[in-house]
Parts: C-alpha cells; sequence; structure tokens
C-alpha cells in the first residue's frame, strides 16, 4: 500500500494529541462508586490486604496492572487509578494504521484524529475500569493477526480476554457480523488473502494463554485473578436478565449529541456504500448497525456500549471525509467562500438557538427566535444551490463538507472537554460512570483538619462509615483506617462517623454534625424538552441529591475541655 509523506509523524502527531486530552487533570475530578470499586480492588492488591481482591470482580486486567502502580507509589491516587485506561485509550489511535491496507492510508489517517479526540473515547479513556483497555487490546490483537505478527496478537488477545464482561458485547457484535456478511457474500468473489498456517495458530494460542497466566496472577503473586476473567462472561450473560434503567432513546440522543459529525458523514457513506456497491463501506455500515443493536438491545446497556459501533461509525466517516481532501486550485477561492459561509451561517444558528432557551418564557420573542432559526437554514440550504448553479457543483459540494466539519467539529471540541471533565465548572454527562461526587474534596478536608487537630496527623482518626453503601466514599477516605457497619454501636465512640442524613439522638448528644451533598444524580428519565434544550446547549440537567453528615466527637475540638485523645 503506497503510504504518503510524513505518514508516521502525523500518527505520532495523532498520539500526542490523544495522550494531551486524557492526561491533562486525569486526577482532580473524584472518583464515582463505579470506578473507586475496582480502584479499591487494586489497592487492596497493592497493600497486600485483600490479595484476593482481584478475584471479586471481572476486570483483573485493570485491577492487577493499577495495583503495580499503586504499589510503585507506596499508595493509590486519582491519577494513578485512571492512569493504566488513559494510557491504553491514547494506543487506540494507533490502530487505523494497522488496518491502513483495509481502509486505505488517508482515511486511515484521519480516523487516527478522530478517535484521538471522540468525546465518547476520551471519557471512557479517563476513566477507572476495563472497556477501554477490552475495546484497544481487542482491535490490536485483530491488527496484528492481519499483519502476521501472530504471537504478539496472542499477547493483545490475552490482554483482551483479562479486560472484563464488555469485551462479549464486542466480540458478539463482531461474530453476528460476521454470520450475516457470509450470508450476502455467499457465492462472491472475495479477495484472496493467505490462510494462518498451524504454527501461526499455534504461536497465539500459547503466547495468548502465557499472558492469562502471567497477567492474570501478577506474575503468580496473585493467582486467585485467574479465576476473575472467568467470571466475566457470567456476569455479562447476566445483564440480560438486568435492565439497567437508561432507556434506549437516551443511548440514540447521546449519539446524536456527541459525535454529531460522524453520524452525518458516517450515513452520507453508508448511503453512497450502498448505492454504489462499495464493499468496503457496505462492511462498514452492516459493522456499525449490528453494534448498534445489540447496545440497544442488551438489557443492562450503558451510553459507554456504544464505543464498540463507534469505530465503524468514525471509519464511514473518514472514507466519507477523504473523499473532500482532493481541491483543485482553480476552486480554492470558491470553496474557502462556502466554508466561511456556511460556519459563519451555523454560528448564527448555535446563538439564535441559545438566545430561543433564554426568551422561553417571552411568546413573541420566542416566536421570533424560531422563525430566525428556520429562516437561517433555508439561507444556508439556498445559498448552497446558488453556488452550485453559478459556480460548480463540485466546489458547493467540497464547501459545504468542510463548513460543516469545521463547525461541528467546533462542537465536538466543546462536547469533548465536557465529557471528559476538563471544563471549570462541572456538567451533566451521559458518559460518566455513575453519580458525581460534587463536594468530595470538602469532606476529606474537614476529616483530615479534625483528624490533625486531635492528633497531629491528618490520617490518625478512624472513619466509621455507618448505612451508606459507597466504595467512593471509602476510596476517599482510605489514608484513614476505615471500618464499614450497617449499624452503630451504641457502646461505641468511634472518632468520626460519617451517616445518612437523618436523625440520630444517639450521636447528637456527644457529636457535632456538618452536612455534605455526596452524590448527585442527573433525573435522565424525568427530563422534560425544554430540560433536554438546556442541556444541548449548557450541558445543565436537573439533579438528585443525596446528603450525608460527617460526625465528629466532641473532644476532637479546639475548643473542648475534655482532654484530647
Amino acid at each position: 500500500m503506497k503510504s504518503f509523506r510524513r505518514e508516521s509523524l502525523l500518527y505520532l502527531f495523532a498520539f500526542i494529541i490523544a495522550l494531551a486530552v486524557r492526561l491533562t487533570k486525569l486526577g482532580a475530578t473524584p472518583l464515582t462508586d463505579a470506578e473507586a470499586r475496582w480502584a479499591l480492588q487494586a489497592l487492596g492488591v497493592a497493600q497486600g490486604t485483600h490479595p484476593a481482591s482481584a478475584a471479586n470482580g471481572s476486570q483483573p486486567a485493570y485491577i492487577l496492572l493499577t495495583s503495580i502502580l499503586f504499589f510503585a507509589y507506596g499508595g493509590g491516587t486519582n491519577f494513578l487509578a485512571r492512569l493504566i485506561p488513559a494510557l491504553t485509550g491514547s494506543a487506540l489511535v494507533l490502530v487505523p494504521y494497522l488496518f491502513r491496507e483495509r481502509l486505505k492510508p488517508r482515511p486511515s489517517l484521519i480516523l487516527a484524529f478522530f478517535l484521538a479526540l471522540d468525546p465518547g473515547l476520551v471519557a471512557l479513556s479517563r476513566q477507572a475500569g476495563s472497556p477501554i483497555l477490552a475495546l484497544t487490546f481487542l482491535f490490536l490483537a485483530w491488527g496484528l493477526w492481519d499483519h502476521r505478527h501472530s504471537r504478539w496478537a496472542g499477547v493483545f488477545a490475552g490482554m483482551a480476554l483479562l479486560s472484563g464482561s464488555s469485551l462479549w458485547e464486542g466480540l458478539l457484535g463482531l461474530g453476528l457480523t460476521w454470520l450475516i456478511r457470509q450470508g450476502m457474500e455467499h457465492g462472491l468473489k472475495t479477495e484472496s488473502a493467505e490462510h494462518p498456517t498451524r504454527s501461526e495458530w499455534l504461536n497465539a494460542l500459547w503466547f495468548g494463554l502465557g499472558t492469562i497466566i502471567v497477567v492474570g496472577t501478577l506474575f503468580f503473586l496473585a493467582p486467585n485473578g485467574l479465576s476473575a476473567w472467568l467470571s466475566s462472561l457470567p456476569e455479562y450473560l447476566r445483564g440480560w436478565g438486568r435492565p439497567s434503567g437508561v432507556s434506549s432513546g437516551m443511548i440514540l440522543f447521546s449519539l446524536a449529541a456527541y459525535q454529531p459529525l460522524a453520524v452525518i458523514l458516517g450515513l452520507i457513506a453508508l448511503a453512497r456504500g450502498w448505492i454504489y456497491r462499495s464493499r468496503r463501506a457496505v462492511r462498514l455500515s452492516l459493522w456499525m448497525l449490528v453494534a448498534l443493536l445489540v447496545a440497544l438491545f442488551y438489557p443492562a446497556h450503558q451510553v459507554s456500549d456504544l464505543a464498540w459501533m463507534l469505530i465503524p461509525l468514525w471509519s464511514l466517516a473518514a472514507l466519507e471525509l477523504a473523499r473532500s481532501l482532493q481541491v483543485f486550485p482553480e476552486e480554492r477561492r470558491e470553496v474557502l467562500g462556502v466554508v466561511a459561509l456556511c460556519v459563519l451561517i451555523l454560528v448564527f444558528m448555535w446563538l439564535d438557538f441559545t438566545s430561543l432557551l433564554q426568551t422561553a418564557g417571552a411568546a413573541d420573542q420566542a416566536a421570533l427566535r424560531s422563525w430566525l432559526l428556520f429562516g437561517s437554514f433555508f439561507l444556508l440550504v439556498i445559498s448552497i444551490l446558488l453556488v452550485a448553479v453559478g459556480w460548480s457543483i463540485s466546489s458547493a459540494k467540497l464547501g459545504a463538507v468542510w463548513g460543516l466539519v469545521a463547525a461541528l467539529g467546533i462542537y465536538s471540541f466543546s462536547a469533548m472537554t465536557g465529557a471528559a471533565g476538563l471544563r471549570i465548572f462541572p456538567t451533566a454527562e451521559m458518559w460518566s460512570p455513575g453519580s458525581a461526587v460534587p463536594q468530595a474534596n470538602l469532606l476529606l478536608t474537614t476529616v483530615d483538619q479534625m483528624s490533625d487537630w486531635s492528633d497531629k496527623n491528618i490520617d490518625s482518626q478512624s472513619v466509621m462509615i455507618d448505612g451508606i453503601s459507597s466504595p467512593a466514599l471509602q476510596w476517599l477516605l482510605r489514608g484513614h483506617p476505615v471500618d464499614v457497619a450497617d449499624g452503630l454501636d451504641a457502646s461505641a465512640s468511634p472518632p468520626i462517623v460519617v451517616t445518612a442524613n437523618q436523625n440520630n439522638p444517639k450521636l447528637a448528644a456527644g457529636y457535632r454534625g456538618q452536612s455534605f451533598v455526596w452524590r448527585q444524580t442527573p433525573l435522565w428519565n424525568q427530563a422534560q424538552l425544554i430540560d433536554w434544550m438546556n442541556w444541548l446547549a449548557y450541558r445543565r440537567m436537573p439533579q438528585n441529591s443525596e446528603t450525608i453528615i460527617v460526625w465528629v466527637r466532641d473532644d476532637l475540638f479546639l475548643d473542648s475541655a475534655t482532654p484530647k485523645p
């Protein structure tokens, strides 16, 4: 396959961009319950307090690899808890290079930049857990197998099998796509390919098994990790009988809200591929639709399950955008003019949309803004048609495509910063795992200060968590001795107690309490049309807040007359 100038340098540039957006402020946001569940197990393995922790979940790759970082650092941090997924998610950008012969060099390079900045994939890479590991390792194994590197393919296949239950959703989508494709292409002449030899199959098998044994047991230090990876398939199968509460409509809406550029370009490429019988586009569109249906019909689905269909979707978008790279010198001015016009009108439409939300109470202003919005869209269509008639269809088409890419590219970058948690003010994001913990840092500061005042060490006083099931809270207080109980013993007198927000006469007599907003959950299923419009513009959504109380024993305060312990 013929390459082009500076191809390797451009892939390196895409990888650097991917690293930058995935590592920036990686540890700034507190871990949610979904993330802390895995981070606590990794910390237990690193400290040797719970050496069998790896067997309590189905993600041994994340748990065991992260435990190495915790052990080397001497403890766990938010940054280290998310570092392995961030690095692995960045490596996904290099996968298109392995498929450049199937996809062609230019679309593959465009796909690399798309994967580097996709809001969903960036968000998934910044979360503690293994879903992005399963995605990246599976495609690395596939690409390396395609290039006849059977040993490395076996290594990454083994890593994928250690990456949790999300792998099985990806394999199910690929398997169904292959079966459907076999039926559609039965009897058709296919491209010739060399069949793997017996030695290649054996190499891949042995290296895969070796990876599972060595990595799955943390070099034989945590042998229970072997049983953990076997639980990933039963965990995925249990999801078929356990609804998640996330609607299929919300998943489809998130696709349009986070990846509008991919959806528009992908649908154009899909239509073109089926009309002109492009085998490459037909196969990608089939894979995309199957992966989407698997995500929609899986009862335990989450928005993050869309990650498996984003790969073929962005591949189709890259194929379509690559068709618009060829601009002849004599039509560059016309194309730039159409691009500027499209961007100007689309920006005006967006500003008019945000103004419409602010004037929702005034009927006359809302009607005027609505007419301006539809009139702007009509003006955009008429302008492109006039360019096609007055200059050339090619100039109109190229200008419209690149104008759309420029405008939606800015929107997608903004959506990526929100999904990645890079904005100054927190936003409600569909790709976030579980409920946010907005006052976690304030709670930790309070507990540390009270402990420091009482015993000259911010970690000296123990904390009892009473009646609250929250791995994020246990992770937050990991520097203190923490006890978790379902009820407080009347005879016990722990220094610090964390309880739910309710009357507690036993504690009120000898403790002082301070309430904190602990978990905030967006009310997606109760949102009205105006709520969705506000979310689309500002990423704001009505929240359900859970309050907890931190109780500190009276004798720990500076103004207490009782001698301090």
